[in-house]
């Protein structure tokens, strides 16, 4: 049974985006056993569906990663590579639709290695236990917080005895190379490779706030970060925390498929702190200095804002606002590290 304080655990860490999803570079590389489900299912996005009368050759289909029934000693595993290397938080392992053949316990290690090192060779790497074996329930997102603070590559997910999890999340902060990020014009600060990170926003009700700072433009309007119409006086923001302090030379904002919902409007603002801050919705003492102006917006469209900057920083964190609401596919804020 979970204490109310566990509760508040898995909800802060959850909240930090997915190191390991696919659509940051995530790989699953190799499994003892797949033989009812493939690994990859276990880094895509969502929390995996259930087709009742759908099946395959070696049995029924399920949207996930599943081993066959284990009749000797032993346990089932999964190494996985991140895509965005970095301190894990916690992870998640959903046993989504995975009622009667769910893993009854699960254990994670971890591992840091340089270079790209063969699936193989992982396999009897020094690994180190970052989760204990730890008992599941099935149906349902197990949050299982991790207190290490190294810097990972590589998971390994570990079922016992057998069975199936639909999802796999490894929720942590990028840990980026610093002296690379010095050494380069115009990076962008708020890239979630480079360790930005979307601190809060005020809504993200049809598209989640770190998908604002993912690699590459968005393949679809669900890759974007969108809100809710709104039916009362005001506007929607989002906060990003940069990668490293710096200034900022060119923005892009990219209303990408976003053509009936782009916001018609949007600013930008910045700030520094010498302190991380999660309440920023209450904070009063917050001096925002104004980097772009409220700006007219266009759909499906990649808007780059350089001579009208009004502000260049340095700064810790930006706010963007969009008036007064709708959905914005990605944001880059290219600078210089300070």
């Amino acid at each position: 049974m979970h204490t109310p304080e566990e509760g508040k655990v898995r909800v802060a860490f959850a909240e930090l985006i997915d190191l390991a999803s696919e659509k940051v570079g995530g790989k699953a590389l190799l499994a003892n056993d797949e033989f009812f489900a493939p690994k990859e299912n276990l880094l895509k996005p969502g929390r995996g569906v259930f087709i009742p009368d759908k099946y395959t050759e070696f049995g029924k289909w399920m949207d996930g990663w599943e081993t066959r029934r284990k009749r000797v000693p032993g346990y089932d595993w999964c190494i996985l590579q991140l895509g965005l290397p970095g301190i894990i938080r916690g992870v998640n392992v959903d046993t989504n639709h995975f009622l009667g053949n769910f893993p009854e316990y699960a254990s994670v290690d971890a591992l840091e290695v340089s270079g790209t090192p063969t699936p193989e060779s992982l396999v009897d790497a020094a690994w180190t236990e970052v989760v204990p074996r730890t008992k599941l329930a099935g149906g349902t997102q197990n949050f299982l917080p991790v207190a290490s603070e190294r810097r990972w590559t590589h998971v390994r997910l570990n079922i016992y005895p057998d069975g199936g999890v639909a999802r796999f999340r490894v929720h942590g902060v990028v840990q980026p190379d610093l002296t690379r990020l010095r050494a380069t014009e115009g990076v962008d600060l708020a890239a979630a490779e480079n360790g930005g990170i979307v601190v809060t926003c005020n809504d993200s009700f049809f598209g989640p706030k770190d998908n604002l700072i993912l690699p590459g433009r968005a393949v679809t309007m669900g890759e974007g970060w969108e809100t809710r119409r709104k039916r009362v006086p005001g506007f929607d923001w989002i906060v990003v925390k940069l990668a490293a302090p710096g200034s900022v030379q060119r923005v892009e904002v990219d209303t990408n498929h976003f053509k009936g919902n782009f916001p018609d409007m949007c600013s930008l603002e910045g700030c520094s702190l010498k302190e991380d801050l999660l309440d920023f919705a209450n904070a009063k003492d917050i001096s925002w200095q104004e980097i772009l102006p409220k700006t007219k917006l266009q759909a499906h469209h990649r808007h780059f804002f350089e001579a009208e900057l009004k502000a260049t920083g340095p700064f810790t964190h930006v706010r963007l606002n969009i008036f007064p609401d709708g959905g914005i596919s990605r944001l880059r804020i290219h600078g210089r590290v300070s």
